[in-house]
């Protein structure tokens, strides 16, 4: 099959900024037809974050917004949130991430949706969801990295909290909401009907701790921070060279004898105080000093020229450029090039799964605010042309006027 996984399906995308705009955007990878929803004359805020631009398109915007298209709608009006109602009787899944309780007063309800449309998934993407004492308040990747635990295990020993370089819980966000779209459509082949989906940022930063959660649930005592080190696996941190920082993992006992031979001490490997890793993580700083006074002296790639035939797993610390320049970042296809309809040629971020039967794609680069309003309106939803002519004339939707050709 050449055709995506979910090629045949529609998705309304209702969100904005980040993780529903992924959460969209990897679904329209998987062959899913997405429209994306977006205010006349100022759509999506990410349209505006910049610098950098590409031309007059932001550099964010480019990176979360392929294989859709665009579709302007002023949902303060009647009017508009008429035709949304029509637009979503046509579509197979709807993503939103408007603040709780928004898209009930515009009468989507449970009960006009199994009226109107039984059939389709409906997925709300927020901060806190639906219950609790926040439930309803916006949400910020950077307030809920800070108020679920993640910034305080981050950073160094005795330096501040830190957040990640990147919004991680709004992605991880859109990952979840994706996957609970993808069990709802598995359902759907069994039940014939929808239903109604959640992803919060508060939940996601939960999750994200992971086993540092499950470590302070089962003893009692809270998590803390380690810097680049790990709580349960020692040494699992960066350690300087010669001309840098280098990642190692040592996973294992045995891994930790096949180290401390290849850095000259094999006899660290039978003392009492490292023999095993419940006993290195005893002696953490003893331990992570010894290393850090073996491997100085030596580079980055002398280590891993010796370290990677040994089974022990290391890698230098790249910055994004050059992490975005290596060869296993081209052979998986990571970085791909669009052509897009006002800017030419555009580098964006490639796919992060590949599916060897329905193989996902970029089949259109980011759309043009309003590119496909007509498109849409007319010829899938079926509208006829007066309608859609007044709406234009009303402000409710908008078009572009020099139409490029669409890919």
């Amino acid at each position: 099959m050449t055709e995506g996984a979910l090629a045949g399906l529609r998705v309304v995308d209702l969100t904005r900024i980040l993780a529903g705009p992924l959460c969209a955007m990897w679904l329209g990878d998987m062959g899913a037809d997405v429209i994306k929803v977006e205010r006349p004359g100022r759509g999506d805020d990410t349209r505006a974050w910049g610098p950098p631009f590409v031309g007059t398109e932001s550099a964010y915007f480019l990176g979360v917004n392929r294989n859709k298209r665009s579709l302007t709608l002023d949902l303060t009006t009647d009017g508009g949130r008429a035709v949304l109602r029509e637009l979503i009787i046509t579509a197979d899944v709807v993503v939103d991430n408007f603040k709780i309780g928004t898209l009930d007063r515009w009468g989507l309800t449970d009960d006009w949706y199994n009226e109107h449309a039984p059939t389709v998934v409906r997925c709300t993407v927020s901060g806190y969801g639906s219950s609790g004492p926040k439930a309803g308040l916006p949400g910020y990747d950077f307030i809920l990295q800070a108020e679920t635990g993640l910034m305080s295990i981050t950073g160094e020993t005795d330096g501040e909290s830190m957040k990640l370089g990147v919004a991680i819980v709004d992605i991880c966000t859109g990952m979840f909401a994706a996957i609970s779209i993808l069990g709802a459509l598995q359902a759907r082949q069994r039940t014939g009907r929808g239903q109604r989906c959640e992803a919060s940022l508060h939940d996601t930063g939960i999750q994200m701790l992971a086993n540092v959660a499950s470590n302070h649930l089962a003893s009692g005592e809270d998590a803390q921070r380690f810097g680049n080190g790990h709580p349960n696996i020692v040494p699992y941190r960066t350690f300087a060279t010669a001309d840098g920082e280098l990642a190692v993992s040592v996973g294992n006992d045995d891994q930790f004898a096949r180290f401390a031979e290849v850095l000259g001490h094999p006899e660290w490997a039978t003392n009492e105080r490292f023999v095993r890793n419940r006993d290195r993580v005893k002696h953490r700083d003893e331990i992570d000093g010894l290393v850090t006074a073996a491997m100085r002296h030596r580079t980055r790639a002398e280590w891993t020229a010796e370290l990677e035939p040994n089974g022990i797993p290391s890698g230098p610390i790249h910055t994004v450029a050059e992490a975005l320049a290596t060869q296993q970042t081209a052979d998986r296809q990571m970085v791909e090039r669009l052509d897009h309809p006002t800017v030419g040629a555009v580098s964006v971020v490639g796919i992060p799964f590949q599916m060897f039967g329905t193989p996902p794609s970029i089949r259109r680069p980011p759309p043009l605010l309003g590119q496909h309003s007509r498109e849409v309106l007319v010829d899938d939803v079926g509208l006829d042309v007066d309608r859609f002519n007044q709406l234009v004339a009303a402000g409710t939707t908008t078009i572009v006027e020099s139409q490029p050709e669409d890919t």
